[in-house]
C-alpha cells in the first residue's frame, strides 16, 4: 500500500543533453517545471534536469490543496495569480487532472482561532480574496454529518483541489511540448562557475554549458549549494498521507482542523493526513541550523516530532556525502527519488479519526498510504532569489509545504526573474541575505 511513484517508474522524458541551452532549470518538481514552462513560451531555450522522475517527489506526494487560504502576506498575492494560472494551464494540457473549485475550509475549536482567522480575512479582503468566517451553525451547514462541534471556521469558495501526481506531469509534457528538453535519470552533480559566473552544470551524463542555472531541487537543495559554499537553513520534515477507497461524499472541498486534514479526490475517495504532524530526522544539517529554528519550533508551525538519524543518503542522513567531484557518483545518484516509508500507526489512526468524524460512513478503508518529505525552511516561506557574487545562479526552494497550489505562480515570478524582468512582486520575503543580514526570522503561516 505504498505511493505509485518509485525508483523503478517508468522514465517518460528521455531527450540527449544538449551541449548548451540558455537556461538549465534543476529540479523537476512542481517549481522547476513552471519556471520552465514560462520560459518556454517567451521563446528561451531550457534545459530541465531531474535525477530521478518528474514529480516523483513532494510535488507528487501532497494534498493537493490550491489554495490562497492562510497564506503568508508576501505569497498571497501570488497564489492569487496562480491560481489563475491553474485554470488556464489545466485546460491547456487537454487532460483532466481532477482541478475543481471546490473551496478550502478550516475549522475552528476556540475563540483564538477565530481571531486568527478574522486578521487574515481582513488580509484576503484586500487582494479580492472571497475568504469569510462562519459561525458555529453554519459550520454544519457548510460540512454535513460532522459528530464534532465546532466554534466556527474560515473558508475560501475559491480555493481548488487537483491530484498532484496527475497535475504536475501533465505541466511536463506541456512544457515539452513548448519546446523544454527534459531529462530524467540525469543528476545534476555539480554547477560549473568560472569567476563567479555560472558557465554550466556537470550532470551524470557530461557537461552542459548555461548561462544561468535555476536551483529548485526541493529537500535536495541545500545539499547541492552547500558543496559550492552556499549555505541556506534548509531542513526537510516527513509527512504522512493516506488515500481512501471510494466513499459517499460527505464535502467536496478540503478541510483541515488540528486533528486531520481531508480532501474529496477524482476518484471518489478522501486524501487524508493527521493535522499539524511532521518528523524530523536530526542529521548535521538539524545541528546546524538549531538556532534559526528556535522561532518555528516555538510557534511550532509543522508539529513537528523529532526522529533518529535518516535512513542513508537522505538528504540529512550523517551518512550521505558532502564533498565529490565532478567525475564521482553523487548523493543525487544514489538516491533517486525519495520514498519515505509512511508510518503504519499515522495511517490508522487517521482513517479511525475520519471515521470518527463522519460517523455515517460507518467503513473507511484505505488503498494507498506514503510520505513525502516537505522542505522547509525556519520561516515557512521559500527562497526565490538570485545568489550574490554567483552571476547567473537562481534559487527557488523551501516551499514549506506550499508549493503545489502556488507552483504556476511561483514558476512565472521566476522565469521573469531570471529574464530580468519587472516580477509584479514584492520578494523581499524570500531573499536568500535574510538569514545572514541580521533580520528577525519570523515564522508564517503553519498550513
Amino acid at each position: 500500500m505504498r505511493f505509485p511513484f518509485s525508483d523503478v517508474t517508468e522514465v517518460r522524458f528521455r531527450a540527449p543533453l544538449p551541449e548548451a541551452a540558455e537556461v538549465v532549470v534543476i529540479g523537476g518538481g512542481v517549481i522547476g517545471v513552471t519556471t520552465a514552462l514560462f520560459l518556454a513560451r517567451n521563446g528561451i531555450p531550457v534545459t530541465l534536469l531531474e535525477k530521478g522522475r518528474i514529480a516523483g517527489e513532494q510535488s507528487s506526494r501532497n494534498w493537493g490543496w490550491i489554495r490562497q487560504q492562510g497564506r503568508d502576506p508576501a505569497e498571497l498575492p501570488i497564489v492569487v495569480e496562480a491560481r489563475r494560472h491553474w485554470v488556464r494551464l489545466a485546460q491547456e494540457c487537454g487532460e483532466d487532472v481532477g482541478l475543481r473549485e471546490t473551496g478550502v475550509t478550516y475549522l475552528a475549536r476556540t475563540d483564538k482561532e477565530m481571531e486568527d482567522f478574522a486578521a487574515f480575512v481582513r488580509l484576503a479582503r484586500d487582494h479580492a480574496v472571497d475568504t469569510r468566517l462562519v459561525d458555529a451553525d453554519g459550520v454544519g451547514s457548510l460540512i454535513h454529518g460532522m459528530s464534532r462541534r465546532y466554534k466556527g471556521a474560515m473558508t475560501t469558495p475559491s480555493d481548488m483541489r487537483a491530484e498532484p501526481w496527475l497535475a504536475v506531469p501533465a505541466l511536463a509534457r506541456l512544457a515539452a511540448r513548448l519546446g523544454v528538453t527534459i531529462i530524467e535519470n540525469c543528476a545534476a552533480r555539480m554547477l560549473d562557475m568560472t569567476g563567479g559566473r555560472i558557465t554550466g552544470v556537470w550532470t551524470e551524463q557530461g557537461r552542459i554549458a548555461a548561462s544561468t542555472v535555476l536551483v529548485a531541487g526541493g529537500a535536495w537543495s541545500s545539499l547541492l549549494l552547500r558543496r559550492h559554499g552556499i549555505s541556506i537553513p534548509q531542513l526537510s520534515v516527513r509527512a504522512t498521507v493516506a488515500a481512501t477507497e471510494p466513499l459517499p461524499e460527505v464535502h467536496a472541498g478540503a478541510a483541515t482542523d488540528e486533528h486531520i486534514a481531508f480532501r474529496r479526490r477524482l476518484d471518489g475517495g478522501y486524501t487524508l493526513a493527521p493535522g499539524g504532524s511532521s518528523q524530523l530526522h536530526v542529521g548535521p544539517d538539524a545541528f546546524r541550523h538549531a538556532v534559526k529554528y528556535l522561532p518555528a519550533l516555538r510557534a511550532n508551525p509543522f508539529g513537528v516530532r523529532y526522529a533518529p538519524a535518516a535512513p542513508r543518503d537522505y538528504p540529512d542522513a550523517w551518512s550521505t556525502l558532502r564533498s565529490w567531484d565532478a567525475d564521482e557518483e553523487s548523493p543525487f545518484e544514489r538516491m533517486r527519488v525519495l520514498d519515505p516509508v509512511p508510518e503504519a500507526f499515522r495511517l490508522r489512526n487517521v482513517a479511525q479519526d475520519f471515521a470518527k468524524l463522519f460517523p455515517q460512513l460507518k467503513d473507511v478503508r484505505l488503498k494507498l498510504g506514503w510520505a513525502g518529505m516537505i522542505d522547509a525552511m525556519p520561516d515557512v516561506v521559500p527562497v526565490v532569489d538570485c545568489v550574490a557574487g554567483r552571476q547567473g545562479l537562481v534559487v527557488a526552494t523551501g516551499m514549506s509545504g506550499h508549493g503545489f497550489g502556488i507552483g504556476p505562480g511561483m514558476g512565472r515570478v521566476i522565469a521573469d526573474l531570471i529574464q530580468g524582468n519587472a516580477v509584479g512582486h514584492n520578494l523581499a520575503r524570500f531573499r536568500i541575505g535574510r538569514f545572514s543580514d541580521g533580520s528577525t526570522i519570523m515564522p508564517g503561516p503553519g498550513l
